[in-house]
């Protein structure tokens, strides 16, 4: 724990730590006015704690459960992933994030909304604007006109799906009468779903690939072992989370580790530095695809507030990655244009440049 006069709140590093804030949403509540999501996109999931918190997430949960993802969601995913390797595959080079990653997370969580009508592109755009806008907000500054801009076209195109017959689309459902959500409470959570399921899957494949690319001997025995890729998945989460930081504030005066929070005091947990507790995983730098509990990293988060998506990006990542190793021989990082994750809040490539063989 450590104060961090940068931006005036606690800085929770330790795992252990990190996973008592995040379970105890009486005392360490999102739930304020300063939360940067809830300032860019209103009150939604994200940003509401109690009863208020599972009126809005309920009826978004149900589609997004295991067994539901897998059943609904398979095909779709691998077949999209097929499509656009198809589209990169004669080039022998593409640029990951814009031609792959970014496009099958926009394309799979529009669909799983109910938003098949809508450009792929145009969500992109919406995507980049707000995530932009929650990080200014998240470093001490203003809300960009962009970040308005960008909500204010996507709730445009929400509105009118709102109208359509229950049954027809989630966003439909959660609109009904059994939904119980109004209007403006659903575009919230339908944007709070768009770019935290975009983030969270684009960061993640193309995080993985970074790590396996940049590790050969690891990459070598996934290709030996392709069993091994759901746990390299992880062990890249647990490296490199894609969302890096979580902020809750506190509720009452209350003691954590050695440290005296007041009521009201931002608590921010560094999911990235968590991951990499020592006391939890050893040698924790090191990316190692067989590492045993890879799994119990916090990349999803924990408690009330953990990834109400995190299936299906599990299941986009394990397909995306596994069918690029399988159909691009040779696949390698551009030595002509390398990158790394970088980010204050998201973790990610701001390119991935890749090559591989061709006939």
């Amino acid at each position: 724990m450590s104060w961090v006069p940068a931006f005036g709140g606690w800085l929770v590093l330790r795992r252990d730590l990190a996973l008592q804030v995040m379970g105890d949403a009486a005392t360490f509540t999102v739930d304020d006015r300063r939360f940067s999501t809830g300032q860019v996109v209103g009150p939604s999931m994200l940003t509401l704690d109690g009863g208020e918190h599972e009126r809005h997430r309920t009826p978004f949960a149900r589609p997004f459960r295991l067994h539901a993802v897998r059943e609904r969601f398979t095909d779709l995913v691998a077949g999209e992933v097929d499509r656009l390797i198809d589209a990169i595959e004669p080039a022998g080079e593409a640029e990951l994030r814009g031609a792959f990653a970014g496009p099958l997370a926009a394309t799979v969580v529009t669909h799983s909304l109910g938003l098949r009508e809508t450009d792929t592109g145009a969500v992109l755009g919406w995507y980049a604007a707000i995530v932009a806008a929650v990080t200014e907000v998240t470093a001490g500054g203003e809300l960009p006109a962009t970040g308005r801009a960008a909500f204010s076209e996507l709730r445009d195109a929400i509105e009118p799906v709102l109208d359509r017959e229950p049954g027809s689309s989630l966003l439909a459902d959660a609109g009904s009468d059994a939904g119980g959500l109004r209007r403006a409470e659903v575009v919230s959570n339908a944007a709070v779903m768009l770019f935290g399921g975009i983030e969270t899957t684009e960061g993640m494949i193309a995080n993985a690939i970074v790590h396996l690319l940049s590790h050969p001997d690891q990459l070598a025995l996934v290709a030996a072992d392709p069993g091994l890729l759901p746990n390299a998945i992880e062990e890249s989460l647990r490296l490199e989370p894609a969302a890096a930081m979580v902020d809750r504030y506190a509720t009452a005066d209350v003691r954590l580790a050695d440290a005296a929070i007041h009521r009201g005091d931002l608590v921010r947990v560094s999911v990235a530095a968590a991951n990499r507790d020592p006391a939890a995983f050893p040698a924790p730098d090191r990316f190692d695809v067989r590492r045993e509990n890879a799994r119990q990293h916090l990349a999803f988060a924990r408690g009330p507030h953990v990834c109400i998506g995190m299936h299906l990006a599990r299941l986009e990542a394990h397909t995306a990655v596994g069918r690029l190793l399988d159909r691009l021989p040779g696949l390698r990082l551009d030595p002509e244009r390398p990158s790394a994750p970088s980010g204050l809040v998201f973790r990610k490539p701001p390119e991935l440049r890749v090559v591989w063989s061709t006939p």
